[in-house]
């Protein structure tokens, strides 16, 4: 399982181009679900977990796995199914999200796929129980592929706080901002509640979006209301990298790309990490890099770039 992951120099070549790869995997039943491979650590045989007491019910135990300790989460439990029964030949999703690694227990591992993120749709509007997991579907081999949001199973897991301590560093953002608004692209809405919680205290006005397309179509139709920058309406744009339709990487391409957008300053805010990310946003253009989620962080971030024309 270990040549399962590509090398970081080749996966560093997707950026900008609107490409991802997805690891398939399945919990119960004939359903595949996908996760993307930049999260992915290690894929192993699951190995023997240790029972913790009060532990999450989700949490199927923890697991030592080179001389780290991680808590090993039931994906089909999380996500409102019921527990993977056999361990002997389940696998774990070994994965770092927002700032901590987590083992993600899963039925079985197929193949990594290599696609476009406009083939990577929004789940249909209006889904609920299960479903409401979802943060994207796609087609491959003609049958559906579900992409959870994982963010959300997480927070419901071990939530994260939303409120900014530092008191010099909101009264600077309020002064800087004016008033122009900050624009938010996340696909996951659990993502996009955390900022705009930590951020509607300081009276921030800002635009939720969905995606990567969405932010650049809302862009370009303000711009048209702008003399000269979209920095006179628009004081900053905050963005998650994986989104379907429109990445965060092929999002501020495009906008640096653009004369009256390429002066907006743009954080990307992402659960994904490691070793390639500050290469990746040089690459793009991208001001700053923030994982996911601390809000002194993010606020220090903002005020930063704010404050920099």
């Amino acid at each position: 399982m270990s040549s399962i992951l590509d090398s970081v120099n080749q996966r560093t070549q997707l950026v900008g181009q609107n490409r991802l790869e997805l690891l398939l995997f399945k919990l119960n039943g004939r359903q595949r679900y996908g996760i993307n491979v930049f999260k992915v650590r290690e894929v192993l045989q699951c190995p023997r977990l240790t029972a913790m007491p009060k532990r999450n019910q989700f949490v199927r135990g923890i697991a030592h796995i080179r001389g780290q300790t991680i808590s090993v989460i039931d994906l089909s439990l999380a996500t409102g199914g019921k527990a993977i029964a056999d361990l002997s030949t389940a696998f774990i999703i070994i994965a770092e999200y927002n700032r901590s690694v987590q083992g993600f227990l899963v039925s079985s591992v197929e193949r990594i796929i290599n696609m476009n993120w406009e083939a990577i749709m929004p789940p249909p509007k209006g889904t609920s129980g299960k479903q409401s997991y979802l943060t994207a579907v796609t087609e491959i081999d003609k049958e559906l592929v579900e992409i959870l949001d994982v963010e959300k199973i997480l927070e419901e897991i071990s939530p994260s706080p939303t409120m900014i301590h530092d008191e010099s560093v909101t009264k600077s953002i309020t002064a800087d901002l004016g008033g122009r608004i900050i624009l938010i692209a996340d696909d996951s809405a659990v993502a996009r509640n955390q900022v705009k919680r930590s951020l509607e205290p300081l009276g921030v006005q800002m635009h939720l979006v969905n995606n990567g397309r969405e932010a650049l179509t809302y862009l370009q139709q303000l711009s048209k209301e702008c003399k000269e920058s979209i920095t006179e309406r628009v004081g900053l744009l905050i963005s998650d990298i994986e989104m379907p339709d429109m990445d965060g990487y092929t999002l501020t391409a495009e906008v640096k790309a653009d004369p009256k957008l390429r002066r907006l300053h743009v954080i990307l805010h992402t659960s994904l990490s490691g070793v390639f990310n500050q290469q990746m946003v040089q690459k793009v253009g991208a001001e700053d890099f923030i994982a996911k989620f601390n809000p002194d962080e993010l606020a220090q971030s903002v005020q930063k770039w704010l404050h920099v024309d």
